[in-house]
């Protein structure tokens, strides 16, 4: 077996015995069996951080961490800059799409970055549209109401559609709430 192969299932033994997946006689007996009878440590720096799962885990972690910054670095400057509020609304927008085609990519190949892409295009497209909305529409309620029943309607359809719990749930609770809030204005 050639040595980078080797080096992976040890690390991957390594990581099954660190994290208890199987008991430590079995893993002491895969590890001597596939490092073929030399000590584990003597082979090239196999470790158990190095096993494969450690190691995307890692990146998706990276990934979702820096979109979630850019993503509320966006926003910060999308509602404290006025000047910029159409260029603003088109990258937002742009983005939102990106995300949400990327969440379908990633939810057809069972990725488990899809539900934060979903969730960030979401968010991303309901401050677009609260944007606009305050600012070609300034002071009408009526229009925030209908936007804002639109978003988490679109959510509570889409949450269904793809059996996204967290999106039904949302658009659930946005429309209830905001069902509340117009009956007690109207006492």
């Amino acid at each position: 077996m050639t040595n980078p192969r080797k080096k992976i299932i040890l690390n991957e033994i390594l990581f099954w015995k660190q994290n208890k997946l199987l008991p430590e006689h079995y893993c002491d007996f895969l590890a001597t069996l596939y490092a073929e009878g030399n000590d584990i440590e003597d082979l090239e720096e196999a470790h158990h951080k190095r096993a494969v799962l450690p190691v995307e885990k890692r990146k998706m972690l990276i990934v979702a961490v820096s979109i979630f910054i850019g993503i509320v670095a966006l926003l910060a400057i999308y509602f404290t800059v006025p000047s910029l509020t159409l260029i603003l609304t088109i990258v937002v927008a742009i983005a939102a799409i990106a995300l949400f085609i990327k969440a379908f990519q990633a939810a057809r190949s069972n990725g488990l970055l899809a539900p934060v892409f979903h969730v960030f295009a979401a968010i991303l497209l309901f401050s677009a549209s609260i944007q606009v909305c305050m600012t070609y529409f300034s002071g009408n309620n009526i229009v925030l109401f209908s936007l804002i029943a639109t978003n988490c309607l679109v959510w509570l359809w889409s949450g269904i559609k793809m059996k996204l719990l967290y999106f039904t749930v949302s658009g659930v609770i946005g429309l209830v709430v905001l069902i509340g809030y117009y009956v007690v204005n109207l006492m």
